[in-house]
């Protein structure tokens, strides 16, 4: 009999040293943009650094292509053809509507201050709506201010835009656009090329950085930079709601610490560095550069008042205070510009 019980627990000892020391989960992500891209280098980082602060329990595979075309990533996501991933917001304009209060002409100066801005405002105010529920929101972010580029002429005026066709990602940008007086479209970035090429296009909206990196410098002739941007594009970055839920609390912690302000200010950063390397690649391109004029300014920013206002009014019919919360995020602006 004690022999019997000897083998028993001696069988026991080897399963428990048989089962792994943890549990090990592997999360798959995507990019839609090229492997070179910030915003795909930015999400690898991101996936390294959360892999080595969980010790391995978690650990990332990216997938050699995105299984679904840019507009479809969040539904991707939710229904878990992949667990992790971003995506333009004005790609599904009428789920995310809140966000384009980040998406307003004339904000900040850089990717870092309207990112970490859009970001505090967005976990106050706009989390709880409910504009991302299906999937677990990690953080959002903007891109660096928006600029217009063009094959055509100079944008000195508003005139000068008149019935230019302008490729957008949807948005504000495409709203604005016609507003100003241009024939703006919507495609997915990463077929601009081929439409500048082809004449489709005469011109597109983009921050300084995505001309480089969906070498747009080759085609493109004349650039107007506009304080705060014309525009801004946001971003959600989220994952599978099922594997989130499977995470154990102690990991899902850690993911949340890289998460929201943390990820919204290293993704800005990120993409001031690749807007003053796109800057740096149209000056070397011979892409000529102007800054929009006072008068100009003035011109786009008493249009952009009926962009204000049809925010307030969307804001409004979600239950939030749409004008209280303009100003607070203009407010936050000013605040992450002066460091606090």
């Amino acid at each position: 009999m004690f022999a019997i019980r000897k083998l028993a627990l001696a069988g026991l000892v080897g399963s428990a040293l048989a089962l792994p020391v943890q549990a090990q989960t592997t999360l798959t992500f995507s990019s839609w943009v090229p492997p070179t891209h910030h915003l795909t280098i930015w999400q690898q980082n991101w996936a390294a650094d959360v892999e080595k602060a969980t010790g391995g329990r978690v650990k990332f595979q990216s997938l050699p292509k995105a299984p679904a075309a840019p507009p479809g990533t969040f539904d991707a996501v939710r229904d878990g053809l992949m667990d992790l991933s971003y995506v333009t917001a004005s790609y599904t304009p009428a789920r995310h509507a809140l966000t384009y209060i980040a998406e307003l002409p004339g904000a900040g100066a850089t990717a870092e201050i309207n990112s970490v801005a859009f970001s505090r405002i967005h976990w106050k105010h706009f989390q709880t709506v409910g504009e991302y529920n299906g999937v677990k929101l990690l953080a959002v972010w903007t891109h660096g201010p928006g600029q217009m580029f063009n094959t055509k002429r100079p944008i000195n005026d508003l005139a000068d835009l008149k019935g230019m066709k302008i490729r957008t990602g949807g948005g504000i940008a495409e709203k604005f656009g016609n507003i100003l007086g241009a024939s703006a479209f919507v495609k997915p970035a990463p077929e601009s090329f081929e439409l500048l090429n082809s004449g489709v296009a005469d011109g597109v909206f983009f921050p300084l950085e995505s001309i480089v990196s969906f070498k747009l410098d080759t085609v493109l002739k004349h650039a107007t930079i506009f304080p705060g941007g014309f525009y801004s594009s946001s971003f959600g970055f989220f994952m599978n709601q099922e594997k989130w839920n499977k995470l154990s609390k102690q990991d899902q912690d850690i993911i949340e610490k890289f998460g929201y302000e943390y990820a919204a200010r290293s993704n800005g950063q990120s993409w001031d560095a690749a807007d003053q390397k796109g800057l740096e690649g149209i000056k070397k391109a011979g892409v000529t550069i102007a800054n929009a004029n006072p008068a100009f300014i003035k011109d786009v920013m008493a249009r952009a008042k009926q962009l204000d206002d049809d925010w307030i009014k969307s804001a409004n019919a979600k239950g939030v205070d749409g004008a209280k919360v303009l100003a607070e995020f203009r407010a936050e602006l000013k605040k992450v510009a002066a460091g606090k």
